[in-house]
């Protein structure tokens, strides 16, 4: 049916029933785009790559059982007294001969198996050694009492034999490169990922290592990008250079990709309307095109066909997926990451190839495009107030958006989906943004820089930038998220985030303090510990904030944690959080929060709940940086001088006072217990 360009937001007045919308163009190409056949690869050649069946241990781990601490291994029953040390068992050796009978102990370390006769192991730092006993005879005092299974880790309690530990369809990491390698897999079946070939068109294209340009000609800026974003999808690629406007020399190169065994052959430049875009007729002549123009700006002349290519000696006939892309780079790179990266994702076996979106509010107006939506260059950042009073993404234009000014994309790590309608849309305005790059690569922090050097928002944040590093980062502070959710990656972490703004704002009042370490943990004791004992007595960080896991539920353990791993209480924190809390909900009493000191570090188990936890900061920060000194032993930080209560600032004054500074009612009804 032939349909008016008018009616899919074009010129008015001239029909094109080839212009499609972007949905359907993106459902047309997912729909040729079939999953490649699984290939086996070495474990260190996974990464990357998308399991095409389940992996399951062979053994379970640990193998045996196993001493969490370096300790010693006894028989519960026997609670504390003097015991000889019979034997030692240490990580590497399998203890055989070894056993532990009632009135004796044998020393383990760490990973150490457990001596048969042994049901528990009492920590090194719960005993004493007895004075006058030597290495042949050496006796030890055990100080408590303990039960069975103490710090034992049984056999199967990490992973269980035969249990499945990488399912079909999941992604390979790193930490699933450690995982195969743990239960000793080192071929792995997975998806292959595509191999893409890439060439630029055009007679006025030179090479980049071109040092003076003739009039009339320009360096190729877009095969060197489309082969770097290829190879980011962890696809193999293959440079087929520059081919000139010759409808000839273009079909050869192309007929020798076809016959090379690729899955996706990538142009750019020659499909638009000219008399020497030869790219569209060609792979009309090779195959089906399913469509050349697409309604949306940049990127409208973007064809895409599929070919069937002829067998050849060593290379069966095969299904070639064939994207022309528009000359512009700017229009080329962004119609790669709408419509190449989900086919890459589709053809290397991800069950949802599609881009992330999310939302994000407008830093600027933007005005909109009368006749096609728009995908704009953007850069996006969490802040802990996006513009409607809640943490969450702020968007940024990167300046003028022209099809060929690549300097838009310079830093950018989304689009911004915005429709035709011509108006403006006002800055704090909620939009779509399809995420292109990491996002880990971009900084969470108050102001993102524009590309415009003259920028008032650029001015504001440099200068607040420069006024951060002037000051020293005198305390190093780590965060950890305590969530069953969070850990498995089932839900985002939003409380991490909120806590990361709050001591970035509040670094002045902190004396510089940073943020060196961020972790999530599921709801486990010995999990929380292992992190909370790492970042105490290796990393050494002054200030750990454990957020969540400090209500009723069954499976709320941080306190638990906590206390297993302070050396002395600090009570006073947790009665400030209970009276800030109490103010805004009476549920603040079921928290069950731990604080205290181990070492040089301060622990506090905080909320779980994203605004409590700035509320909770903001009620200790005006003994924090204080508390903090006094810890790390600076002899020059003396008690405030205590102010009598004549001379006090009256109750009602100092409440007016706090909630001026910190704002209120920014979470009634909601609990700050769990």
């Amino acid at each position: 049916m032939e349909v008016t360009e008018r009616a899919h937001g074009v010129t008015e007045g001239s029909t094109n029933p080839s212009m499609v919308s972007v949905d359907e163009a993106l459902r047309m190409v997912l729909a040729v785009a079939q999953g490649l056949p699984p290939v086996t690869v070495p474990l260190h050649n996974a990464l990357g790559m998308v399991l095409a069946e389940d992996v399951r241990a062979p053994d379970p781990l640990p193998p045996y059982p196993a001493s969490i601490k370096d300790g010693y291994a006894v028989v519960a029953e026997d609670g504390p007294g003097e015991y000889p040390v019979v034997a030692e068992a240490r990580a590497g050796n399998d203890a055989l001969g070894v056993t532990v009978t009632p009135g004796t102990v044998a020393y383990v370390t760490t990973g150490g198996p457990i001596p048969d006769g042994a049901d528990a192991v009492v920590q090194v730092e719960d005993t004493e050694k007895i004075e006058g006993s030597s290495l042949e005879s050496k006796c030890i005092r055990i100080l408590v009492r303990t039960s069975k299974g103490t710090d034992i880790r049984p056999v199967g309690c990490d992973i269980e034999k035969h249990a499945v530990v990488l399912r079909s369809g999941e992604t390979v990491g790193a930490s699933e490169i450690g995982l195969l390698a743990t239960v000793g897999v080192m071929m792995v079946k997975v998806y292959r990922t595509p191999t893409v070939t890439v060439l630029s068109t055009g007679d006025e294209l030179v090479e980049p290592t071109t040092e003076i340009l003739n009039r009339g000609q320009i360096r190729d800026s877009n095969r060197a990008m489309i082969l770097a974003a290829a190879t980011q999808e962890h696809c193999k690629v293959l440079d087929l250079g520059i081919v000139r406007d010759d409808e000839e020399e273009l079909e050869r190169v192309m007929d020798t990709a076809f016959s090379s065994g690729i899955d996706i052959l990538i142009t750019s430049g020659g499909v638009s309307m000219g008399d020497k875009d030869f790219v569209k007729p060609l792979l009309k002549k090779r195959g089906a095109v399913h469509f050349s123009k697409v309604c949306m700006k940049p990127g409208k002349p973007l064809t895409f066909a599929e070919i069937v290519a002829k067998p050849t000696e060593g290379v069966p006939r095969k299904k070639i997926l064939a994207f022309g892309l528009p000359g512009n780079p700017v229009s080329c790179l962004v119609c790669f990451h709408l419509f190449v990266v989900p086919t890459i994702r589709r053809l290397a076996g991800w069950a949802n190839p599609h881009l992330l979106r999310v939302q994000a509010r407008l830093r600027q107006p933007i005005k909109t495009d009368p006749f096609r939506p728009e995908f704009h260059c953007a850069i996006i950042s969490w802040e802990i107030d996006d513009g409607s009073g809640k943490p969450g993404f702020v968007a940024e234009s990167t300046g003028h958006q022209m099809s060929s000014r690549l300097l838009s994309m310079k830093s950018a790590n989304a689009l911004l989906e915005l429709p035709a309608t011509g108006s403006l849309i006002p800055a704090g305005s909620s939009v779509s943004a399809i995420i292109i790059t990491d996002l880990s690569r971009t900084a969470i922090t108050k102001n993102t820089l524009t590309s415009n050097p003259t920028s008032p928002l650029q001015a504001n944040a440099k200068k607040e930038v420069n006024a951060n590093a002037s000051q020293d980062s005198e305390f190093k502070l780590a965060i950890l998220t305590v969530s069953d959710t969070v850990a498995s990656g089932a839900g985002p972490d939003r409380s991490g985030p909120r806590a990361v703004s709050v001591v970035n704002s509040s670094a002045g009042r902190l004396g510089g303090a940073r943020v060196v370490l961020t972790a999530a943990v599921p709801d486990e004791v010995s999990k929380i510990k292992d992190v909370l004992l790492k970042w105490c007595d290796i990393d050494r960080v002054d200030l750990i904030l454990t957020l969540g896991g400090t209500g009723f539920s069954p499976r709320d353990v941080t306190p638990e944690a906590t206390k297993e791993v302070i050396e002395k209480e600090t009570s006073g924190l947790l009665y400030v959080m209970m009276q800030e809390s109490l103010k805004v909900t009476p549920f603040a009493m079921l928290s069950r929060s731990a604080a205290g000191i181990r070492g040089s570090t301060l622990i506090i188990n905080m909320p779980g709940n994203p605004n409590a936890v700035g509320e909770c900061m903001e009620a200790l920060l005006p003994a924090l940086k204080h508390a903090l000194k006094q810890i790390k032993g600076d002899k020059r930080e003396k008690h405030p001088r205590h102010v009598p209560h004549a001379e006090a600032a009256p109750q009602d004054e100092w409440e007016r006072s706090y909630k001026s500074a910190s704002g209120s009612g920014s979470r009634r009804g909601a609990c700050s217990c769990g």
